[in-house]
């Protein structure tokens, strides 16, 4: 697949006038209500489907095929991160109209971080064509744990980043509004706020090293790997916010994960030496194993409620008082 710097810049740049326009829309701290956030998100899976649709059209079915059986890849993969979000945000009792900057944050750094990831991947592929053959293994293992581990969840508190964190960083036990640093009596300080920060951009990097070989399954084009992954990750924050408080009722969507990883895994394995699995074949398996494991989930949970998932020993986080941030100083200290 032959594409032009002006196909690519095109791309990027139609990725940060959207991020724009989403930054500008939120620029006010709230709180992301569904109706809002199911706004957004139809308006972020229109653009990755749009956009999908018109590669099709330029440049044929088997290359729209392998854009979309990435992109599904990308976005089931993304809901377990919703998940792990959702978890650290209660651990540090984030107020709910804070949360979306940290996520623009986060996504803006997991846009940056995959497009690094997706580069290596991609040279590493040109010149080793064994390694192919690793990230087949990787995938069927993290396929397999998955499944052992489908009913583990992350712990912020055993966390070895937000340990480094705290032993390096020294940090308030209040939020100042959506900053992420403070300067309290001539001293610099990080706000709960920024430790959050760090922590999902942490939880991203293991993501990454999952999602980028099960798209590397899919495809070998660094344009298509690269959009599938821009496309879906977009969407993640509104997804975050309409799907928190449902993830209870998902109770089979990690063993559909992990097959999904254990199929492209064999997909990758296969079509070094032995066979070709056609992508219209590989998205179908992708499509319905997906579809069967969230069916399944809510034909279980059925009627079910349940809170957002809960930390034991969470905080203690609190909001600063009128007095606090009337005494906070500007980060940049004048001499």
């Amino acid at each position: 697949m032959d594409v032009s710097i002006w196909m690519w810049a095109a791309v990027v740049g139609v990725i940060l006038v959207m991020l724009a326009v989403d930054l500008l829309a939120h620029r006010d701290a709230h709180v992301i209500r569904v109706r809002e956030a199911a706004a957004w998100s139809a308006v972020w899976v229109a653009l990755g489907v749009g956009f999908g649709t018109l590669l099709w059209w330029w440049q044929g079915p088997e290359i729209g095929q392998q854009y979309f059986a990435g992109y599904l890849i990308e976005k089931s993969l993304a809901v377990d991160n919703v998940f792990v979000w959702a978890v650290i945000f209660s651990y540090f009792a984030v107020p709910p109209k804070f949360q979306h900057r940290v996520l623009f944050l986060g996504v803006l750094g997991a846009l940056v971080l995959r497009g690094a990831f997706i580069a290596v991947g991609a040279v590493l592929i040109e010149n080793f064509s064994w390694i192919l053959y690793v990230f087949a293994a990787f995938l069927l293992y993290t396929g397999w744990r998955m499944i052992r581990q489908r009913d583990e969840h992350l712990d912020p508190e055993q966390s070895a980043v937000l340990r480094l964190f705290r032993r390096f960083v020294p940090m308030t036990d209040a939020y100042y509004g959506q900053r992420f640093l403070v300067r309290r009596g001539g001293v610099l300080l990080a706000t709960p706020l920024l430790a959050v920060l760090v922590l999902i951009e942490a939880t991203d990097v293991v993501f990454a090293v999952d999602s980028i070989p099960a798209i590397f399954a899919v495809t070998s084009e660094p344009f298509i790997v690269f959009t599938a992954n821009a496309f879906a990750i977009l969407g993640l924050r509104a997804m975050y916010f309409l799907l928190a408080d449902l993830m209870h009722r998902f109770v089979y969507l990690k063993i559909g994960l992990a097959l999904v990883l254990i199929w492209v895994g064999i997909k990758m394995a296969l079509k070094i030496d032995v066979v070709y699995i056609p992508t219209a074949i590989s998205l179908a398996v992708i499509a319905t194993i997906l579809t069967v494991s969230v069916v399944a989930s809510l034909r279980a949970t059925r009627g079910a409620a349940g809170p957002a998932p809960a930390v034991e020993g969470a905080g203690p986080f609190r909001m600063a008082t009128e007095e606090e941030l009337a005494e906070a100083g500007p980060v940049l200290s004048r001499r």
